[in-house]
């Protein structure tokens, strides 16, 4: 057994993210790129080392392999430590019995030996999917302060978003009295963040009872919080205030991208309070050529620009030819967009060659609003010189001399 920890996270990390599409079809939601450095894991690592939270279980299973090499020894987030620090969880076989992790509180439950080494009085659990920064500090203050068995994080939504989470029912003092999963009428728009601090000897006791319940699907909304609820557990809710989202669709996935530059969000990446750190990849300053344009956009290391640029997040390594335009759109690590080519309201995965005079995606305006959307190009696949690739489309595999249709 290691030194007892006050509080160690469980970071849920092996999700397939199936709705980004081919974003995803190689990397696990949590190691898809954001904001021009980043992942979308280093948000919460991130959030914990900022917190004073410095033992880190990441519970990997869908395409691990991208996720496990970034994260390593957590040496980028001050979790490379010899007692606690970041562990990468995997499922594994245990005597002659080996399964995936069926659901969030199953992957919770396979992994009760790690969680007991430390043995903490309270267990965080997070995903790590979200964009957001939080201080889980004072949530686990007021957690202790209430003598509450569970405290769930919950973010006041718009009436007509709120049937699309689970919804906490509260009374004045934030006590939950009732939770209401997806409904189409939610009586409250206090939503699930799926954020927790639980007592681990409480959560033990339910963990064991619902893998005991061949019925359930073994989830901490379906199953383990309305469990808690009927038994009569105190669950208290504590209120965030500030910006976080959920980049589980292409579309929010844009959203967020564009909300990095708007001047209007309060999403800020250069808080020196509440820094959110990530991996170095060493690459040299960006380059811009003397008929080169950029516009209220970030531009990361590495990138060579010769074209024009608004209103657009590029990565690493980006190469931009003479006269190609980028609005509104996120480019990925690595990608190559030739002279003259046009891209608007598109996300370009890392590696991808666009090349000269292609065109892909459209601004809103031109385009009547049941057409419109964003345009998404895989990665490591080629757009060929001239072709159209029209608002709306996912491209998955290469276009060459454009006969396969993206018109």
């Amino acid at each position: 057994m290691y030194r007892k920890k006050e509080c160690i996270a469980m970071l849920l990390a092996g999700g397939q993210g199936s709705r980004l599409h081919t974003l995803t079809k190689k990397v696990a939601k949590p190691a898809v790129p954001f904001g021009g450095k980043y992942k979308i894991i280093d948000f919460t690592l991130s959030n914990c080392i900022n917190s004073g939270i410095d033992t880190v279980g990441v519970l990997t299973q869908y395409e691990p392999h991208s996720l496990n090499a970034y994260v390593g020894t957590g040496q980028p987030w001050d979790l490379d430590r010899l007692n606690g620090g970041v562990s990468i969880l995997p499922p594994y076989q245990r005597g002659t019995n080996t399964e995936w992790y069926k659901g969030t509180a199953n992957a919770i439950y396979q992994n009760e030996r790690f969680i007991n080494e430390y043995n903490p009085e309270y267990v965080l659990v997070l995903s790590g999917d979200h964009i957001y920064k939080m201080d889980y500090s004072k949530m686990l203050e007021q957690h202790k302060k209430t003598n509450a068995d569970v405290t769930i994080a919950v973010l006041d939504v718009p009436l007509e978003e709120a049937s699309r989470f689970g919804i906490m029912n509260c009374y004045d003092d934030g006590t939950i009295y009732e939770f209401e999963e997806k409904s189409k009428n939610p009586k409250s728009t206090l939503a699930s963040m799926g954020i927790y601090i639980f007592n681990w000897d409480k959560l033990r006791k339910y963990l064991k009872e619902d893998e005991e319940n061949k019925d359930s699907k073994n989830d901490f909304g379906q199953n383990i919080i309305p469990l808690m609820l009927e038994k009569g557990e105190l669950l208290m809710s504590y209120k965030f205030e500030g910006y976080w989202k959920d980049v589980g669709t292409i579309n929010s996935l844009w959203e967020a991208s564009m909300d990095i530059i708007s001047p209007e969000s309060s999403l800020s990446l250069d808080d020196d309070s509440w820094v959110i750190y990530s991996r170095n990849t060493g690459s040299p300053p960006h380059f811009l050529g003397a008929k080169s344009s950029v516009k209220h956009s970030l531009v990361s290391e590495g990138c060579e620009i010769d074209g024009n640029i608004s209103n657009s997040v590029l990565f690493r390594n980006v190469t931009v030819g003479t006269n190609a335009k980028i609005d509104h759109s996120v480019i990925m690590p690595g990608a190559i967009i030739e002279d003259g080519a046009e891209i608007y309201y598109s996300i370009v995965a890392s590696d991808a060659h666009i090349k000269s005079n292609a065109k892909i995606g459209g601004c809103p305006e031109d385009f009547d609003k049941n057409d419109w959307g964003i345009s998404v190009i895989a990665s490591d696949i080629t757009i060929d010189e001239d072709v159209i690739v029209k608002p709306n489309k996912i491209i998955e595999e290469s276009i060459l001399n454009n006969k396969a249709g993206a018109k």
